[in-house]
């Protein structure tokens, strides 16, 4: 398989340039909702309506975001030093020990979190919520109860506030009908373009599932390619110096925070773990959203030129992760890297020098 990656260039903020195999697209939107227009697909429209629960960006492939709407314990630590002006001294020192320690945990624990596995199958074979341009349930059982609504003793209705209430009701159904529906178009819409194989619809699901955003946000940056819909390659930029913390941070007796530099042998192993479990974690993203048997990870990051004394972007890892290597496998309980080193890989690291350049796997 040769390496054809599609290229997403930032044109301006919420605008995309995203170049692939066999088309060229453009995305434009934010969080909550987006169009994608692309040469081969047309145009396709992605919305999140916060608080009704209607979201093609979140359920167009069935699954539900594990991370929605909650805060780990490193956000809810970050939050608190936000506002450590209403801290005493001691308290924040111990906040910002503890939050060094959740990133080191957060880091070497990266593979753990992963999304529902998408059962596109079943998804393909759902059936329609009722039949297309009919009155839909919701709409059909709130109907039934504004024309049960019947005359009082005072007037045409013995209560105008109820009817009143029941009217908008009557209007929230049919929107909750139509919303139903529409949604159950974009789900089918989607199976049957990723049982056929459709490698755009492959990107459009990645994309709107967004499964590595929490990756994104320690500065890591990736992208994805393929012409063979049975597998998935993935080039991971690892940024190691923004991400893996440089010193040690730990509490004195008398409760101040104190820094040490780590030794080499410590660092390295601290980003060892971290490219590993990245590499663990984008696989298992990638299997439980798409139907691939097969994907290739490539992990960047700056090596040391000693020839020139600056820092080079090389490949560092290059690993190959088969669908049915990750079944029975109790995620909390491995160590990252013996577990890529159970795949077919290209990895030189030593304890006192790190990672050095290793060729590509193709």
């Amino acid at each position: 398989m040769g390496l054809r990656f599609r290229k997403s260039v930032t044109l301006l903020p919420g605008v995309k340039l995203n170049i692939g195999t066999k088309s060229v697209g453009v995305s434009l939107g934010g969080k909550f909702a987006g169009v994608s227009l692309n040469t081969r697909t047309g145009a396709s429209v992605r919305a999140s309506l916060p608080g009704t629960g209607l979201s093609y960006t979140q359920k167009v492939g069935g699954g539900k975001k594990k991370k929605s709407g909650s805060k780990s314990k490193l956000d809810e630590i970050k939050e608190k030093l936000s506002n450590s002006d209403e801290l005493d001294e001691k308290d924040k020192n111990k906040l910002l020990v503890e939050e060094y320690e959740n990133h080191i945990e957060a880091i070497r624990q990266v593979h753990v979190e992963c999304e529902e596995a998408v059962d596109w199958k079943r998804i393909g074979k759902s059936k329609e919520p009722y039949a297309k341009g009919e009155v839909g349930p919701k709409e059909q059982e709130a109907q039934k109860a504004l024309d049960e609504c019947k005359p009082g003793f005072l007037g045409l209705f013995g209560n105008k506030e109820e009817k009143k209430a029941l009217e908008k009701a009557l209007e929230a159904a049919r929107l909750e009908d139509k919303q139903t529906y529409e949604l159950w178009e974009a789900n089918k819409y989607y199976a049957d373009k990723v049982l056929e194989g459709d490698i755009d619809a492959y990107y459009d699901v990645i994309t709107d599932n967004n499964p590595f955003e929490d990756l994104l946000e320690f500065g890591s940056g990736f992208e994805f390619g393929t012409d063979d819909p049975s597998s998935m390659e993935i080039e991971f930029q690892v940024k190691s110096e923004d991400v893996v913390p440089q010193k040690s941070r730990s509490l004195t007796k008398t409760g101040k925070v104190s820094e040490k530099a780590l030794t080499k042998t410590a660092l390295y192993d601290m980003t060892q773990d971290y490219v590993c479990s990245c590499a663990i974690r984008l696989a298992r993203e990638i299997f439980a959203l798409l139907p691939v048997v097969t994907v290739i990870v490539h992990a960047e990051d700056g090596v040391l030129n000693t020839a020139t004394g600056r820092m080079k972007t090389e490949t560092i890892l290059s690993v190959k992760f088969e669908r049915e290597g990750f079944e029975d496998i109790n995620f909390d309980k491995i160590d990252a890297s013996d577990f890529v080193k159970s795949f077919e890989h290209n990895m030189s690291f030593k304890k006192t020098a790190g990672f050095e350049p290793v060729e590509r796997l193709s």
